[in-house]
């Protein structure tokens, strides 16, 4: 059965929203209206390689806009490289990603699928594993999509340039990485690719080898990247200024709270769904400084919660920061911890899941990070005996009531 589409200008008022590139929108437009008389589904590719398993809503700017193909009627396929994440992606690298195995990509998909239900609709998604193709390859074949391709063309990649020209040693497998991205398109028969801004060479070479193979050339659609809750670095779990998927309303809350004002306009449009109307007026607002920016720090918040959790959630998560950080109170709610002797409260710390490590709850106690009854602590080797109940504070958002 054929599939109705809205109109194309409709289509192309949604798919432009939250982008910032569409290489060619010309093509992009014949695709759709290709599709329109047809009645057939575009291939939309959007391809992740697991190699962290955690994903944050920086990730969820692409994932939404393969959402709003998904809502306009298309096909998304969701791409998990648990092959090429083995080879690990060069794009933005100064130095050569360290390689992972195929369990650790495996186990790292698992949870990207999990996350991801978050945005998309599952029962509509495709979802495949590149090394259903590229682990069958022998090394001919390798050698034959080598051949595509000439080392000068790889070196105008700003990031491999900048390395050659600094003597930082470039690994030929890295090379390979385009290549095997670039190869998925011709496998799957994209019509579209979406990616980051930082994914733009790799997709590039996804067109010009399914040009090569005689298939006609996907769109390349990419997205801004979004800069984490400190504004300065890329928003990464390895930089800790990231703001997770499935993290809890509370935390959501209290991150998007912590960002720079400098952020709150590109947050509100890449990582919202409000309007393009009420994304001008936080704008004019901004610039005009008619607006606290605190104030609409607070609905970016309340935005976010409700996007990933719901409105009760966010309304709930307001309330607890409010009362923690505004009237300074311990959240009602608070795990506990029950002594059965002295024990130290670096063990404590990890026993809990306050901090990832011995060396993460020492670092945290040197920043005067950790408080019990509202005392900083400053003895890394401290000792808390059994002897009424205390609440341990650890950064701004996690307690523990240890009786």
């Amino acid at each position: 059965m054929a599939e109705k589409f809205p109109s194309i200008n409709e289509q192309m008022d949604l798919i432009r929203r939250g982008i910032d590139e569409i290489i060619p929108e010309e093509e992009m437009v014949k695709k759709l209206e290709k599709s329109q008389k047809s009645g057939k589904q575009l291939k939309i590719k959007f391809g992740c390689d697991p190699s962290r398993p955690d994903l944050h809503i920086g990730h969820a700017v692409v994932l939404r806009k393969l959402r709003d193909f998904q809502d306009l009627g298309h096909q998304p396929i969701l791409l998990i490289g648990d092959f090429t994440a083995m080879i690990g992606d060069p794009s933005g690298r100064n130095k050569t990603r360290p390689q992972l195995t195929l369990e650790d990509t495996r186990e790292n998909a698992q949870t990207y699928i999990d996350q991801a239900s978050v945005v998309l609709d599952m029962e509509k998604l495709q979802i495949v594993h590149n090394n259903d193709w590229l682990g069958k390859m022998d090394f001919s074949e390798v050698i034959r999509l080598a051949s595509k391709y000439t080392v000068a063309r790889m070196l105008e990649r700003d990031d491999f340039t900048k390395r050659y020209k600094s003597g930082i040693p470039i690994s030929v497998h890295e090379f390979l990485y385009p290549l095997a991205q670039g190869y998925d398109s011709v496998n799957l028969k994209s019509d579209v690719e979406l990616g980051g801004t930082d994914q733009k060479f790799n997709l590039l070479v996804g067109r010009d080898l399914q040009k090569e193979g005689g298939q006609t050339p996907q769109v390349i659609i990419t997205t801004p990247l979004l800069e984490g809750t400190d504004g300065v670095e890329k928003m990464s779990k390895s930089y800790d200024n990231y703001i997770g998927l499935t993290d809890s309303p509370g935390e959501i809350y209290g991150k998007t709270l912590s960002i720079p004002d400098t952020l709150i306009a590109k947050y509100f449009e890449f990582a919202t769904d409000i309007s393009v109307e009420e994304l001008k007026d936080i704008k004019l607002d901004l610039e005009q400084n008619t607006s606290n920016p605190r104030d609409l720090k607070r609905k970016l918040a309340r935005e976010l919660v409700e996007l990933y959790h719901d409105n009760e959630s966010a309304i709930i998560a307001e309330q607890e920061f409010d009362k923690l950080f505004i009237k300074k109170d311990i959240p009602d709610d608070i795990p506990e911890y029950k002594l059965t002797d002295s024990e130290k409260l670096i063990s404590i710390m990890v026993k809990n899941n306050m901090v990832s490590s011995n060396g993460d709850a020492k670092r945290m106690i040197k920043q005067g990070a950790v408080k019990i009854d509202g005392e900083k602590i400053e003895d890394l080797f401290v000792e808390i005996s059994v002897n009424g109940e205390k609440v341990l504070k650890v950064g701004k958002r996690k307690f523990l009531r240890i009786i």
